[in-house]
């Protein structure tokens, strides 16, 4: 392998990657990434000592938001990402800095035998504490259905019957597929000692399995309990004034998942002004119907008491002309 050649190919136009995806028969790892996460630069430096173990292999990087086109193409909705593609298909995917999974998938799709893990892995920020996650998984949603599978396909007949009595009640949910996490799958049931699934929260509380809310339908104290589905607009008006402060935008404040969000936290925490947010990634409808409900086509979008003050671009106005806390705080 020629020295000045670079082990990790870095892409910066479209035509690039499609250029390797149609005529490459190697296995291609390829890295979606940004310059202001941390985990991504750790992940870059992996993928160059599995490069230099994997001669067969292609190894890429995409700056994510540099080319939305091809994030939107392999469905990239966070960074670090990293997916394998062998004779023109995606075969398989990492979210996040998982790097022993990058590692073990890289050999698995290479068919060579796995290198040993780099050193560098001790630095890759652990997962937060298990009860942590399930405190922020049920509190993700108002109400919240851990179940197997996916409303749209339920794997487990207790599953669909859980999902058809909401849709029948009108309830508004969110779900979580215990199917893609054992950790959590195994967690929950300590957690909220109840061993078995589907499992309903409301506000956080668990509510049951199938047969209590089976039991709440026919008492009729099933609307009571759950939040009922509303119609866009009135969701909307009710999420941008559901703090004096609001902001739409990509991630939260612990996680950003783009520099333009980031950015606007960084700002506003330097105002000490409270405020909430709403990760847009997480609903897809929230995140296009809020475009037309306030004609504004990008994210972040800052509210204050329920009006539209604008973008980035003018927060940072706001900023410099020595306004901004008095306009979050009017």
């Amino acid at each position: 392998m020629s020295s000045d050649k670079p082990l990790v190919i870095n892409i910066t136009l479209q035509d690039e990657i499609e250029k390797y995806v149609s005529t490459s028969q190697s296995l291609l790892v390829i890295h979606f990434w940004a310059t202001w996460s941390d985990p991504c630069h750790q992940m870059n430096d992996i993928l160059a000592e599995l490069a230099a173990e994997y001669e067969n292999v292609k190894f890429f990087k995409v700056e994510a938001e540099s080319l939305p086109e091809v994030s939107l193409k392999y469905d990239i909705v966070a960074v670090p990402t990293v997916i394998f593609i062998k004779n023109k298909e995606v075969v398989d995917r990492v979210n996040g800095a998982h790097v022993p999974e990058v590692t073990k998938k890289t050999a698995q799709h290479s068919s060579i035998v796995s290198p040993p893990l780099p050193a560098i892995v001790k630095q890759i920020p652990p997962k937060p504490p298990l009860d942590v996650r399930l405190r922020q998984l049920i509190n993700a949603d108002p109400v919240m259905l851990f179940m197997k599978g996916t409303p749209e396909e339920p794997r487990c007949g207790f599953s669909r019957q859980m999902v058809e009595l909401l849709n029948e009640a009108s309830v508004e949910y969110g779900s979580f597929n215990i199917l893609t996490d054992e950790e959590v799958r195994l967690g929950l049931k300590k957690f909220s000692d109840w061993p078995t699934y589907p499992q309903l929260y409301s506000n956080g509380e668990l509510v049951g399995g199938l047969d209590i809310v089976k039991e709440m339908k026919e008492s009729q104290t099933l609307d009571s309990l759950l939040t009922k589905k509303q119609s866009l607009d009135d969701r909307l008006k009710s999420l941008t004034n559901k703090a004096p402060v609001v902001l739409f935008m990509k991630g939260n404040t612990q996680q950003p998942k783009c520099g333009f969000s980031r950015t606007m936290c960084e700002i506003l925490s330097e105002t000490r002004v409270e405020y909430e947010t709403f990760d847009i990634l997480q609903d897809e409808e929230v995140r296009q119907g809020l475009k037309k409900f306030s004609n504004w086509p990008t994210y972040p979008q800052l509210y204050v008491k329920g009006e539209l003050i604008g973008g980035l671009d003018i927060v940072k106005e706001l900023k410099e002309s020595g306004d901004l806390v008095s306009t979050l705080k009017q």
